[in-house]
């Protein structure tokens, strides 16, 4: 039986969690980045943009998540030594909390820079011998102050 955690008797309050993930890419890739020269456009705002969208959607993904309404979001995605980097930050009055909001924030957004510079990143076997997702994970988590309505 499936079924979601109950968590109708829990105060709502103010929750916040970040998540970070990396994704590792040729030097060639990263070049190609900081040089705006990728065929599908800028990675680093559209993976910015990405992650916002995915971030509102995770109840949709992940089948025991609540609906969580976000009071604040945000998708940060920099040039690395390595490759990419995502942080993304998720913020909510509510009754449950707000990681998998971020995680999956911090995913897709990475999940976006691949798909953008995979025609640099493959093989002549079609395979990405650099490309490489994670770690992603919450970095922080925190529960503040009741909300009283």
């Amino acid at each position: 039986m499936a079924r979601q955690v109950d968590v109708g008797s829990k105060p709502e309050l103010r929750r916040r969690a970040v998540a970070v993930g990396e994704l590792a890419v040729a030097p060639s890739t990263r070049s190609a980045i900081r040089r705006r020269a990728v065929a599908k456009g800028d990675p680093i705002g559209t993976a910015e943009l990405a992650g916002l969208l995915a971030m509102k959607r995770t109840s949709e993904l992940i089948p025991h998540c609540h609906v969580v309404r976000l009071t604040a979001s945000r998708v940060d995605v920099t040039l690395t030594a390595r490759g990419v980097r995502a942080t993304a930050e998720a913020e909510t009055v509510d009754r449950t909390g707000v990681e998998m909001e971020a995680l999956v924030g911090a995913t897709v957004a990475l999940l976006t820079v691949w798909d953008m510079v995979k025609y640099l990143e493959k093989n002549p076997r079609g395979l990405y011998p650099h490309t490489r997702l994670g770690p992603v994970r919450v970095l922080t988590k925190q529960k503040g102050e009741q909300v009283r309505r």
